[in-house]
């Protein structure tokens, strides 16, 4: 199944979250970081 993944941009760091997963949110340092963390996280919240 495929999520739609909003990334934003801080002023020091990248957020993400998933709108149709509620809670399932990643943050890091580069947008890579975040896109790999959210991935995770989708997993994680779908068990």
């Amino acid at each position: 199944m495929r999520y739609m993944v909003v990334v934003e941009k801080g002023e020091k760091s990248y957020g993400a979250y998933v709108p149709d997963l509620p809670g399932c949110v990643a943050a890091a340092e580069t947008r890579t970081e975040a896109l790999k963390l959210i991935q995770e996280a989708i997993e994680f919240h779908l068990e």
